[in-house]
């Protein structure tokens, strides 16, 4: 009798144990067939209307339209974008908080000397969603109309000459530090809280210059508010064909590109990152937002996963180099 029971006890407990294992294996299944069923919150580490801003809120429209459940943007700016990127990496690791990422995360590991989040080890990489060049734009008032003229004002003037960015550390930072090392010039930054009120105040002529995206500044320059003079890519942009490079302009061998991708907690199921990339990929490849994002000097850059991840490695040892020659720091 006793045997029967022993028997019985042991064959319920391995039952009991492949049960518990069948369910491990199909909750996360289970899980991404059903997400998203709750609204989805999308962190920008910068102010509204910047160009990371612009582009989340491009991409939250799509996502919600294609997955029925609301993308909310929530910007969180602050510490070099650290701040927002800080919150998501300390969130849930459930896919319903993800944070868009840009050249200033990749750059951030080398520029602080302590950072209370690891971008290659507290993030699980989703897809890239956008690259483009910088653009060089000045207040119309400025006595400098290229690459070559700007040079020479920004010697003769010894440091007097000044130019905002969207934070220390970002890529509209070291963009700027990248070129004034190249031309051998001193100019004075002017740090932001985003790219917006850093353009408003070129505009306004309380800061001369910035090295911003094509995205937020070439409405600007369409306006006659701003005037472009290159672009800081290595070939010229699509967007604007007319608009040299700085490498052809007066400084050869001069790049700096800017991009932007998505992030999600280290830790979220493998199932929600790839039902997020599948549909990211779909949004970017859509004929609305390439023309959208094309307009604007940005192209949309869908990439797998893993292909990402390698990518944040790859532009975290690029930057790490450029922080170095620079010698910026910040605590």
């Amino acid at each position: 009798m006793k045997t029967a029971i022993h028997h019985l006890a042991s064959r319920r407990h391995w039952i009991g144990l492949a049960c518990a294992a069948l369910c491990a294996v199909a909750s996360p299944l289970a899980w991404a067939q059903d997400y998203p069923n709750k609204p989805v919150k999308l962190v920008v580490p910068y102010p509204p209307g910047g160009p990371t801003d612009i582009v989340a809120r491009a991409v939250a429209q799509k996502l919600q339209e294609r997955l029925g459940q609301p993308f909310v943007v929530d910007n969180r700016p602050g510490a070099g974008a650290n701040t927002g990127a800080e919150a998501v990496a300390r969130s849930a690791p459930d896919g319903y908080t993800l944070v868009v990422a840009t050249t200033a995360h990749a750059i951030n590991p080398a520029l602080f000397t302590k950072l209370n989040y690891s971008l290659l080890k507290d993030f699980a990489p989703v897809s890239q969603l956008t690259s483009g060049p910088l653009v060089i734009v000045a207040n119309p008032a400025l006595p400098a109309n290229n690459v070559a003229e700007l040079i020479a004002l920004a010697k003769s003037r010894n440091g007097g000459l000044n130019y905002g960015s969207s934070g220390n550390g970002q890529s509209t930072h070291l963009s700027a530090e990248l070129f004034s090392a190249m031309a051998g010039v001193r100019m004075t930054h002017v740090p932001y809280k985003g790219s917006a009120p850093a353009l408003t105040d070129v505009m306004a002529g309380q800061v001369d210059l910035m090295f911003d995206t094509m995205l937020s500044s070439m409405p600007h320059v369409k306006g006659g508010k701003l005037k472009a003079l290159a672009v800081t890519s290595a070939q010229r942009s699509a967007a604007a064909p007319d608009l040299p490079t700085v490498a052809e302009s007066g400084l050869p061998g001069y790049e700096a590109i800017a991009w932007n991708g998505l992030l999600a907690p280290a830790g979220t199921p493998k199932e929600v990152v790839a039902r997020l990339n599948t549909e990211l990929k779909a949004v970017l490849e859509s004929h609305e937002i390439r023309q959208r994002f094309e307009a604007q000097g940005f192209a949309a850059a869908w990439s797998a996963p893993a292909a990402y991840g390698a990518f944040l490695q790859a532009e975290v040892d690029k930057w790490a180099k450029v922080v170095k020659a620079s010698g910026a720091k910040l605590d």
